[in-house]
């Protein structure tokens, strides 16, 4: 095509006249409808390129807080248990570790089942996967409104069964999501946010049930209780259920990054999950992160599932009080997420940023071990919150340094790596501390957490920080940028350059 001077022609002429109809009539280049927030470079490459044109679309925000409320609702049912042990082993007349097991079995059903899922997420979508799993996450909670009875422990714990096969559907999909939907200045940001429902959800799950459920001794009324508990559950995951079938959609119809354009250019037929799995295997600096990961949320489990206990064991009788420290570890954890996002997405320090938090998060431990047994609560409540903005405060970091060094493996699989590390490190944690604190109380099970956290902060400094999809990105934005200047350069060329004619006039 370059040796047709008629075909060049009409190129640059073609490409003049849409040039001056953009100026002429600015207007027709704009959307009208609410879908464009922002438009970033836009050009068609005449060799069979795909379009580098990106839009950021208004309802992204939308589609991250249904996808926030859905997740919340899911964190609730998971911690709703743990936090009031004593007063469900009372109801349902069993042992501590037991009702240890309503919290455990969510992270015991992640590990088989996120293989599958994850396969899902790849080959149908985020549309899917969220219309699963909050069809599971509403079935689960009514199940367990026909638990209330001191003789159907087996009917409640299918029904948290349901509530953590839902699980699976949902942690996974933060950094998919702020993938697919959102620009590269702000995917931190909404992966932050996504990571944030669900932080929301273990805070009103330490903070509800016990104001919901009070530590009664007639069993009549403390079913009463219960009731009122999993009826308000389950009215609110029906509710979210019918809003992510009307409202919820699949991704946007022209992406919101170039590297989301490159990933979309690559066809379907050329995807193997299992190739994709053994590529992300044999990622060194992805492997570390993985295991780091596990380490660092295998301790929040942890200490979030036997939180009670340790309270109850210092402090007896504040039941109440030991779910609010729980609310302080959450909510300072969600201040962490926000502020570690915020900062990603104008650093762009991804490893800078996850050492540096983790370490602190290995500090705050170390500190909450040495002044849980202090006597005073107030104490454990500034402790709390600092080992929980640090500690929670990973979460979302952990996930987009995932996707910074594994792009363009599929954000699903990545995330579901790292989520089944932490599914086997806290089963692993949460038996371990248990049992140490059994035998040898609360400060030597917090030193257990402390040294793995230890572990994690050196394989931490050790991950290469290759970060492959802000390489991406800048690769795609110079192609682009050199290919609208082509026409210009040919037109100066046109210009500057006499013709044959001119040549023989002279």
């Amino acid at each position: 095509m370059g040796d047709n001077p008629d075909f060049d022609n009409k190129a640059i002429k073609e490409e003049k006249n849409g040039l001056d109809l953009r100026k002429t009539n600015p207007s027709k280049s704009v959307d009208m409808e609410e879908q464009i927030e922002c438009t970033s470079i836009s050009n068609e490459n005449q060799d069979n390129r795909p379009s580098t044109t990106t839009r950021l679309y208004k309802r992204r925000w939308v589609m991250v807080f249904l996808f926030s409320c859905y997740s919340l609702c899911n964190a609730f049912q998971w911690i709703q248990y743990g936090i009031i042990n004593n007063i469900f082993m009372k109801f349902y007349n069993v042992d501590s570790f037991t009702i240890d097991w309503m919290s455990m079995v969510y992270m015991l059903t992640y590990i088989p089942f996120i293989w599958p899922v994850s396969w899902l997420l790849d080959k149908k979508g985020l549309r899917l996967i969220a219309l699963m799993a909050t069809a599971i996450n509403c079935l689960g909670t009514w199940i367990k409104v026909a638990s209330v009875r001191s003789n159907l422990f087996w009917v409640t714990m299918l029904g948290q069964f349901a509530s953590s096969l839902s699980q699976v559907f949902i942690l996974g999909m933060p950094s998919r999501l702020a993938s697919v939907w959102f620009g590269s200045e702000e995917v931190s940001t909404a992966c932050s946010i996504g990571v944030f429902g669900n932080q929301l959800g273990i805070a009103i799950g330490f903070l509800v049930p016990p104001i919901l459920v009070p530590n009664v001794d007639n069993i009549d009324e403390l079913a009463y209780h219960i009731s009122i508990m999993f009826y308000i559950t389950a009215g609110v995951a029906t509710v979210i259920f019918i809003l992510v079938v009307f409202m919820f959609q699949e991704k946007p119809e022209i992406p919101p990054t170039l590297a989301q354009v490159q990933a979309r250019s690559i066809p379907p037929e050329e995807y193997s999950y299992v190739a994709s799995i053994l590529r992300l295997l044999r990622n060194l600096p992805f492997m570390l992160l993985v295991i780091s990961y596990g380490l660092n949320v295998g301790c929040f489990y942890a200490v979030s599932t036997l939180l009670n206990r340790m309270i109850i064991e210092h402090y007896p009788g504040e039941e109440v009080n030991a779910g609010r420290i729980g609310l302080t570890i959450v909510i300072a954890g969600m201040v962490g997420s926000l502020i570690c996002g915020i900062w990603l997405d104008k650093t762009k320090t991804y490893k800078q940023t996850t050492l540096a938090v983790y370490l602190l998060s290995l500090v705050g431990m170390v500190v909450y071990a040495f002044t849980l047994n202090l006597g005073h609560l107030w104490v454990v409540f500034v402790t709390s919150g600092a080992l929980g903005f640090f500690m929670t405060g990973y979460l979302p970091l952990g996930f987009e340094f995932a996707v910074e060094l594994t792009f363009p493996e599929c954000e699903g699989t990545s995330s579901g790596l790292l989520n089944c590390s932490a599914q086997i490190f806290g089963i692993i944690f949460t038996i371990g501390q248990g049992k140490i604190i059994e035998h040898f109380g609360t400060f030597a099970g917090n030193i257990f957490l402390c040294v793995f956290l230890l572990i994690g902060t050196i394989m931490t400094a050790f991950i290469k920080s290759d970060l492959r999809r802000q390489k991406a990105n800048h690769l795609a934005e110079t192609q682009a940028a050199s290919a609208a200047d082509s026409p210009s350069r040919i037109q100066d060329y046109g210009a500057t350059t006499p013709s044959r004619s001119q040549e023989q006039q002279s």
